[in-house]
């Protein structure tokens, strides 16, 4: 749960200190601090269907919240969830997919394995 955590802050699931990604979603070859390697990830879409699940289910109770307690113009209500959609999905993207790399790391998965 460790290594998880550490993932979904964005930094090295091993010393918790390193920064896990070089760019937005491009996970670094190794880790700055304690050279653990990091390259060996394969998270592939499983963030991006993970971002989609959380985000349409956090929306959908929003919408129907906004709807039913506030009654706003259908115009207006879509702006709003149009842009806590990509807001939120900005923000989690990184974050679960540093979960996922965290996962494979604490359970060896894919060349993890080799650690000392």
């Amino acid at each position: 749960m460790t290594a998880v955590l550490r993932g979904f802050r964005r930094t090295c699931p091993k010393c918790g200190q390193g920064r896990l990604f070089k760019g937005y979603l491009k996970v670094a070859d190794s880790c700055t601090v304690c050279r653990e390697e990091l390259c060996h990830h394969r998270a592939d879409d499983g963030p991006a269907y993970l971002t989609i699940l959380v985000v349409g289910h956090v929306l959908a109770v929003a919408m129907h919240f906004g709807w039913a307690w506030f009654r706003p113009d259908p115009l207006v209500l879509a702006s709003v969830l149009a842009v806590l959609t990509v807001g939120l999905s900005l923000y989690l993207l990184p974050r679960i997919k540093g979960g996922i790399v965290g996962v494979q790391w604490a359970k060896r998965m894919h060349g993890f394995g080799d650690r000392a």
